[in-house]
């Protein structure tokens, strides 16, 4: 479906609406307040009337839950005794409905670690979001061909010691799913939304993290973030004798940039932009002062004006020829906003609604003199930027439109037959045939259930191995990709074994199928036919049975092992 035009789409608006208790969950108003329309593609082939909101949902998966029990037994949690279906608020668009149905299935875990016992909270089974295309000004176009997929959300207590230890959390919790074989592989498919807090500061959410190796960078940064925040409000605080106080008083400083030489502000003022302008009092210097690697102060006011729609602001403490401001128009600037030595001041060139909504924000931000709870989105370059205030029990409340579910003994007696292997006993297993390296890298690998696979059906464990950990691995280097590595290693080595080629030629027989060519015709193609019987004793009695004369020119057909036989 990918480019292909949609079969139907639907646009809309989203609200926030009252909890069980009567209260507005504070993230979704602060989606509201961006003012977005939502359009959603529909295809035929992959979604039904559910997932357009058009039809009640239907009861809760019974393949899914059972999964779900697998993985709490798996993780050593108790399921509970009825599953009851709850309502989160979700209102960025990534559902059509406006919510996202949850539902606990399990408690108080645990998970083994080198840093001791990491208790596991709850484990809840619940609906994956829409996959957004692309955003177009105030539109966000949405798919809906992953929505509703069955996700499990698993939620350790606050028992990790540090970054290291995170990511060692982590690998275990993803190597125990990828086990099962019962979950979905590939980059994104197991998401990690990190929760870190510092003494003096406050609990931040970095949503939806996928490299694993940013893990520990990202522990660093947002520690040194709270703790750069908390030293830069006590030094305001004593600006301010106590409390930090800024009065929302925004200035429209459109006509004092009239014929700047500012791209940027001349290009928003000719598309019938504003230029409005507010003055932070006793903030000169602290705007630019850096919180995370290449993130300064005036970053985190700029994050939250950009929730009202806006690119960002230009800030006082920046460098300002960049934007070809010149001294001129800041003195002017500063003139109108009646401006000391020590005040800084902030812009923002946007509609007139718009940026006086976006000033708001930034002074909304620069007033709190403390470090507020918020979700934070992660950045490739392990930063994280500012998203929504951390979400309450305001975006709770039951789902009536879908029956509970008792588990009942019969339930549970079925997930335990159908959890398979321990994550430990696996690696005994995998001990006892391949090396600690190898057996390590197999347990990791996103091929962990094709080699179990191949290895019943009698492929030497060591060669299969190495064929999935390293030689695909240098072929995709090459330019070589293996599309079905279950379907394409199923044919390689039964052709494999029925004597058709040598273990050397693997890699390029393999080479000869990533371009759709099955295994014998690949052999074919690059004469790689193994040699036997009179023409291999031929050859042996031609070299005088020397192996590496005889490897060197026949190394991609002829097997050492027949040559050691002649020789005897």
């Amino acid at each position: 479906m990918e480019g292909r035009e949609p079969d139907i789409v639907i646009k809309r608006r989203l609200h926030p609406v009252l909890s069980e208790l009567g209260e507005i969950d504070k993230a979704s108003q602060t989606e509201f307040q961006k003012d977005r329309v939502f359009e959603y593609h529909v295809f035929e082939e992959s979604n039904c009337l559910v997932e357009t909101d058009e039809e009640p949902p239907r009861p809760l998966n019974r393949d899914a839950l059972n999964t779900a029990l697998e993985l709490a037994m798996h993780l050593n949690a108790k399921p509970v005794d009825e599953v009851h279906v709850m309502r989160k608020i979700v209102i960025d668009g990534s559902n059509t409905s406006g919510f996202q149905r949850t539902a606990v299935i399990a408690l108080e875990g645990f998970l083994e670690t080198s840093k001791g016992k990491v208790g596991i909270t709850q484990i809840a089974l619940e609906e994956e979001s829409a996959g957004i295309v692309k955003t177009e000004g105030n539109k966000v176009i949405y798919r809906l061909d992953r929505l509703g997929i069955p996700l499990v959300e698993i939620t350790t207590d606050p028992d990790i010691k540090d970054g290291e230890h995170l990511r060692e959390v982590a690998e275990k919790i993803g190597m125990i799913l990828r086990a099962t074989g019962k979950v979905a592989r590939g980059i994104g498919t197991i998401r990690q939304d990190v929760n870190i807090s510092e003494e003096g500061g406050a609990r931040v959410e970095i949503k939806g993290v996928q490299d694993l190796r940013m893990l520990s960078k990202m522990v660093l940064n947002e520690v040194k973030r709270q703790s750069e925040l908390i030293k830069l409000k006590d030094e305001l605080k004593a600006k301010f004798n106590g409390k930090i106080y800024l009065p929302n008083s925004f200035f429209d400083v459109t006509d004092l940039f009239k014929g700047t030489a500012s791209k940027l502000i001349s290009r928003g003022i000719k598309s019938g932009n504003s230029v409005l302008a507010a003055k932070l009092t006793h903030h000169k210097g602290f705007l630019g002062k850096e919180l995370q690697p290449g993130k300064r102060y005036g970053t985190e006011l700029s994050d939250y004006a950009k929730t009202a729609g806006v690119g960002g602001i230009i800030h006082s403490d920046e460098i300002l020829e960049k934007y070809s401001i010149s001294d001129k128009e800041v003195s002017s600037l500063r003139k109108t906003l009646n401006m000391k030595d020590d005040d800084a001041f902030v812009l923002v060139i946007a509609e007139k609604k718009k940026a006086n909504n976006a000033l708001e924000m930034a002074i909304k931000r620069a007033e709190m003199d403390f470090v507020p709870e918020q979700t934070r989105k992660p950045n490739p370059d392990g930063t994280t930027s500012y998203m929504r205030p951390l979400p309450g029990r305001a975006r709770m409340y039951p789902e009536t439109d879908v029956p509970s579910v008792e588990i009942s003994a019969d339930v549970l007696r079925s997930a335990k037959e159908g959890m398979g292997e321990s994550l430990e006993k696996k690696k005994e297993k995998l001990l006892k045939i391949l090396n600690p390296e190898m057996a390590e890298k197999i347990l990791k690998s996103k091929h962990l259930k094709t080699f179990e696979k191949l290895l019943k059906s009698g492929a030497d464990s060591m060669l299969l191995a190495v064929t999935i950990e390293n030689t695909l691995i240098s072929l995709r280097r090459e330019g070589f990709d293996i599309k079905d590595v279950e379907k394409t290693l199923t044919e390689l080595f039964k052709e494999f074994k029925k004597g058709k080629f040598v273990k050397a030629a693997i890699p390029e027989v393999l080479k000869g199928m990533s371009k759709g060519m099955s295994a014998s015709e690949s052999v074919k193609e690059n004469n790689l036919e193994k040699i036997t019987g009179k023409e291999l004793s031929k050859i042996a009695k031609e070299y005088n049975y020397e192996m590496h004369k005889i490897m060197q020119k026949y190394r991609l057909r002829i097997d050492p092992a027949d040559i050691l036989k002649l020789r005897k």
